[in-house]
């Protein structure tokens, strides 16, 4: 292991361990404070979100990006805080953490015994909306995360989530989509952070007037098992109380080949994400590369 991931390793294991602890008031205190240090530094992570809200918000200038810029860097360390303080939450905390709206999309869906498939972007706190699926709902469900270096950091994360109650399948290796097939067919539910490509052989949409990636998976899953796809976003306000709203459900085309119904669906959960983004900007924690005119032609990924 470097001793650039034994100090990234370090760090959230700090995180986990110590603002955990923390009171409240006082993680919110810590959170912002870091955001502020590191707007002001202007790292490349800070000018990436800047860039992209500059998509988002075509008109906005300079003095508007930056004010973006700063809030969404709080909004980024809220869900940092949140998430090193989530395992020691109380379940009444949990229950009482997020607000969705419309979610009879999700209950009905469920009910009737053919699976479902949450789609969210990388808006407010999602870790949190599936704490709250599994404490207040009482419904388990199974997830993807991507494997992060060194190995240790990807297990704390691993371990995290399924101490709140998720299953959590590595992105790679290839067995993921099967093992998420299988739990749609019992009639479970299978949340997906969809609004970034990973494997750089994603479905091209239209978001924010330009071509971006985004992964097939939902999609494809909705075709091979009759499972309701559902996009979620997700915002912060200035209380406590992360809200949310369950979208209409994506349908499958009736007629195309699998390729392009995969199209129209995929471009619809960008329809969908690019709604709850363009309304709660300043919550979508994009620090990366997204649109394929500003990802490097030689290697295809940020």
């Amino acid at each position: 292991m470097s001793a650039q991931d034994r100090l990234a390793d370090a760090l959230y294991g700090l995180g986990w361990g110590t603002v955990k602890k923390l009171p409240e008031p006082a993680a919110v205190r810590l959170g912002r404070t870091i955001a502020d240090l590191a707007w002001k530094q202007r790292g490349k992570g800070v000018q990436r979100l800047e860039s992209n809200y500059a998509r988002v918000v075509p008109d906005a200038s300079p003095e508007r990006l930056a004010e973006l810029s700063r809030a969404g860097m709080r909004s980024y360390l809220r869900y940092w805080m949140e998430s090193f303080r989530l395992p020691a939450w109380s379940e009444e905390r949990i229950r009482g953490g997020f607000d969705p709206k419309d979610l009879h999309h999700l209950t009905e869906g469920l009910a009737a015994g053919k699976g479902v498939i949450i789609a969210l972007p990388h808006l407010a706190n999602w870790d949190l909306a599936g704490a709250w699926v599994t404490t207040k709902l009482g419904i388990p469900f199974t997830t993807v995360a991507e494997r992060l270096k060194p190995e240790t950091l990807y297990d704390r994360f691993v371990a995290y989530r399924e101490g709140l109650g998720m299953e959590v399948l590595p992105h790679s290796g290839g067995t993921a989509f099967g093992t998420l097939a299988r739990r749609l067919r019992e009639g479970g539910l299978v949340c997906l952070v969809a609004d970034r490509d990973l494997s750089a052989s994603g479905v091209e949409v239209d978001f924010f007037g330009d071509t971006a990636r985004m992964p097939a998976g939902p999609a494809l899953l909705a075709q091979q098992t009759g499972a309701l796809l559902l996009p979620v976003t997700l915002w912060y306000d200035d209380s406590p109380v992360m809200r949310g709203r369950v979208h209409p459900p994506v349908g499958v085309p009736a007629s195309g080949t699998r390729a392009e119904k995969t199209s129209v669906m995929t471009q619809a959960l960008a329809d969908a994400f690019a709604t709850g983004i363009a309304d709660h900007p300043e919550d979508w924690h994009m620090l990366q590369r997204l649109w394929l005119a500003d990802l490097d032609p030689a290697k295809g990924s940020s």
